[in-house]
């Protein structure tokens, strides 16, 4: 085999609740790669790796590859095999580390779900403006209690599969980690604090006593701030920029990804997937444990 500077790895990875990456898996995506190759089973029929030993391009495996296994639900991520465990990890909320929009959940306790969630599916994909888009849901929600808070997260919030142990098993490795999202204070305090981040950042709702005032602090925290926000860690723990990994969903996640060493979009709109380095559109946040090389066995359980 090459020294692991001059060779890729390609690591095949299914849903836990649906194994999928059998030996035959392994053997077919192998064959298709048309040279020798170390693989390695991560875990049993959910993730395995393929060390790839001569010099290739990453876009033409990860094609060969997409095209041996298509109809298989497989999310496949190609990278350099050197530098893969990441040191600093920055994950979006809404749709990424939680299943829900928490400004949708808000809209529905005014009757308005309907209408936040078409703008909020629009600043998603990028047809409009993060910022205006914000203000613009937020103000439809003026006058709602700030307590119902703590019922959306208590009785609507779920946690993405894998994400607990996926932040939990990074810090356990020394890894710093981050929620940076384009969401409100009162939710990624406790929704961070129960994943186990070590910080938060999101945007501030202004309140009127114990109302909504329709209004959100600014400057806004949107794309260019999860820029920022990754630039500034990564400076403030001495980073390289390959010892990085953020994951997100939406349009405004695009810079922060593209910065990133590892930038995956998880179930993410079309522009965001064909954007970042990685997609996982099958498997859970335990990927991301998965592409780092860590097994099984190294995973700390939720």
């Amino acid at each position: 085999m090459a020294s692991p500077q001059n060779s890729l790895v390609a690591t095949l990875i299914a849903n836990p609740s649906q194994p999928a990456v059998t030996d035959e898996i392994v053997a077919l995506a192998a064959q298709a790669l048309g040279q020798e190759t170390e693989q390695v089973i991560l875990a049993r029929e959910i993730a395995a790796d393929l060390v790839i030993s001569s010099a290739q391009d990453i876009k033409a495996v990860e094609a060969a590859l997409r095209q041996a296994l298509d109809g298989h639900p497989i999310d496949i991520v190609v990278q350099p095999s050197a530098h893969r465990r990441k040191r600093l990890f920055l994950a979006d909320m809404d749709s990424t580390m939680i299943g829900q929009e928490c400004i949708d959940e808000l809209a529905d306790y005014v009757g308005l779900k309907t209408e936040v969630s078409e703008i909020t599916e629009r600043a998603m994909r990028g047809e409009i403006a993060f910022e205006p888009a914000l203000r613009e849901r937020v103000a439809l929600l003026k006058n709602l209690p700030v307590n119902v808070v703590d019922e959306i997260i208590e009785k609507r919030i779920t946690l993405t599969p894998g994400g607990t142990a996926l932040v939990q098993t990074m810090r356990a490795q020394g890894a710093y980690t981050c929620l940076v999202s384009g969401g409100f204070t009162v939710f990624t305090g406790p929704i961070g604090a129960m994943i186990g981040f070590h910080e938060d950042r999101s945007n501030r709702l202004i309140l009127d006593g114990e109302k909504l005032a329709g209004l959100v602090e600014e400057p806004i925290l949107g794309r260019e701030a999860k820029l920022a926000t990754l630039i500034e860690l990564r400076t403030r723990f001495g980073l390289a920029p390959h010892e990085t990994m953020a994951v997100g969903d939406g349009a405004n996640d695009l810079a922060m990804l593209g910065e990133a060493g590892l930038g995956v979009a998880f179930r993410a709109k079309p522009a965001v997937a064909a954007a970042a380095h990685a997609r996982l559109d099958h498997a859970d946040l335990t990927a991301l444990l998965y592409v780092q090389g860590y097994q099984a066995g190294d995973i700390v359980q939720e």
